[in-house]
């Protein structure tokens, strides 16, 4: 778990290179599972057994990619209790958009994963054979033993088809394992066009110029450093001030905490305007503060911010921080 944490930081701190220790780390448990975990049934099963396989764990490594990012938690907490306001098809539209800019983040793992097992093609083979439709007749066809490579398929991947020449059987595995490999690096350069697509759109339509950006970015990650520094070390003198209160049995001291409303404002997903200055939604807040009469140092309330509609995708780091829940 530590060395997870780890690969999570760097890629935070360094997108390109983390997403690369993602990717190396899929591909090895991907190794691992293909050699170890997965043994074809060679039954009427193969077909759902090499399916599950192939992609139930891509599943689950997307699945932990909206979970460990912390603008899917932004997006989502306490979501239900605007319920006014939860249909309105702008909301609906903006929320949508921040789940697909965490969904092209998250997909990086699932796509190594599917494409590397396409590549080992232990997996197609296992699927591809106990498929029940004309492919086996692409398979089998032209065989002299085509009758018996048909109804003995799904025992080729383990060794078996006794009836079938070892040799017909080979060329059978090798076909399939030339479709998955194929299959394989069409995934992959699909991700890569892809991605590079999305970047470029990304980058062309950026608002800001790019030694901005670099800032931005800089900015952005100090910022979500120092807000858990400073977090850990205020919660832990206002658990030390009640503590040190309940066992003394004396008045507590006076230690400013910013009010429930307060971290509401702070938490809203960032939205981008031309008009303003302000690099994340607490530079927004504290550039809006004033001080009241009754409660001086008090943050006053400020324009409330609804989740970001139309943001550009160019700055969608900036309420990433940290990936944790």
């Amino acid at each position: 778990m530590d060395k997870f944490k780890t690969v999570l930081n760097i890629a935070n701190k360094k997108p390109n290179l983390g997403f690369g220790l993602v990717a190396l780390m899929t591909a090895g448990g991907e190794q691992i599972f293909s050699s170890v975990v997965f043994k074809c049934p060679c039954s009427e099963l193969n077909f759902l057994y090499g399916l599950v396989f192939l992609l139930v764990p891509a599943l689950a490594l997307l699945l932990l990619g909206y979970i460990v990012s912390k603008r899917t938690w932004k997006l989502l907490t306490g979501l239900c209790q605007h319920r006014a306001k939860l249909f309105r098809w702008k909301r609906l539209a903006a929320c949508g958009m921040v789940l697909f800019q965490i969904g092209t983040t998250a997909m990086v793992a699932p796509s190594c994963w599917i494409a590397v097992a396409l590549l080992n093609g232990n997996y197609f083979e296992c699927l591809m054979t106990g498929t029940n439709s004309t492919y086996k007749e692409h398979l089998c066809g032209g065989r002299k033993s085509q009758a018996q490579c048909q109804e003995e398929l799904h025992t080729f991947p383990c060794g078996k088809g006794g009836s079938v020449p070892p040799a017909v059987r080979d060329n059978v595995l090798l076909t399939l394992r030339a479709h998955s490999q194929i299959l394989g690096w069409m995934l992959i350069s699909f991700i890569m066009l892809s991605n590079l697509l999305l970047t470029c759109v990304a980058r062309c339509t950026s608002p800001i110029s790019y030694n901005q950006l670099k800032f931005w970015k800089a900015y952005a990650e100090e910022e979500s450093n120092l807000m858990d520094s400073y977090t850990a070390k205020h919660a832990k003198e206002l658990a030390e001030r009640n503590l040190k209160s309940f066992f003394k049995q004396t008045p507590p001291e006076d230690i400013i905490t910013p009010s429930n409303r307060s971290w509401e404002k702070i938490s809203h997903l960032y939205k981008f305007s031309t008009k303003d200055h302000y690099y994340s939604t607490l530079h927004r807040y504290v550039e809006n503060c004033q001080e009241t009469d009754d409660n001086m140092m008090r943050m006053a309330s400020v324009k409330s911010s609804e989740p970001a509609v139309d943001n550009p995708a160019i700055l969608s780091f900036v309420d990433d921080g940290k990936m944790m829940l």
